[in-house]
């Protein structure tokens, strides 16, 4: 990945702008979204949250962006990465908020997991308003863009399942580790910029 600098907001808008993003398409793929919020600084941020534990949720635990399963009510993408990101960090992103663009919609590669679309929503808030952790949320943070680009948080995350175990990429930073669609997202990013 790219380490982030002074001019990764402007990189970031431009390379959104100029790029129509990869859609997928499964009739029987439930859809959801998530919010990759940037903010507008010297120093600019990227929000994360921790899911709390959860029975028989597969993505219990994760460090993620907020973001969920489209609702009947939501009409697009970006209104379910509005919603979500408002229901479990408390950031209004329909007053906060200027969309920059989409990123290539994401799929879990494992056949263990829910067949989900997910598609990312960037957005730029300006400085880092407050936020909180809510609903399923245990922890909600803005982690500096430069720390989450910086090859030396890279790690490899080792998942045993199965009696086997797998080795993802990975991102660590203030305690977060950061892999699956979450991580893939984060490299889109590095890739467009």
């Amino acid at each position: 990945m790219t380490p982030a600098t002074t001019d990764f907001v402007p990189r970031l808008r431009a390379a959104l702008a100029r790029r129509t993003p990869a859609t997928l398409h499964d009739e029987q793929a439930q859809r959801a979204a998530v919010a990759v919020v940037v903010s507008a600084e010297d120093a600019p941020a990227i929000l994360f949250v921790k899911r709390g534990e959860r029975s028989g949720d597969p993505w219990s635990g994760h460090v993620a962006f907020p973001g969920g399963f489209r609702s009947p009510a939501d009409d697009s993408a970006v209104a379910t990465a509005r919603r979500e990101t408002d229901e479990e960090t408390g950031l209004d992103l329909v007053r906060l908020g200027e969309q920059l663009g989409l990123l290539d919609d994401v799929y879990p590669r494992s056949a263990r997991l829910p067949k989900v679309i997910v598609t990312p929503v960037v957005f730029l808030v300006w400085g880092r308003p407050a936020v909180s952790a809510r609903a399923e949320v245990v922890r909600a943070e803005w982690i500096e863009a430069a720390e989450v680009f910086d090859p030396a948080n890279r790690h490899p995350y080792v998942l045993h399942a199965g009696g086997g175990q797998l080795t993802f990429e990975s991102v660590v930073v203030h305690g977060l580790t950061v892999w699956g669609l979450t991580e893939r997202i984060l490299s889109q990013i590095a890739n467009v910029i």
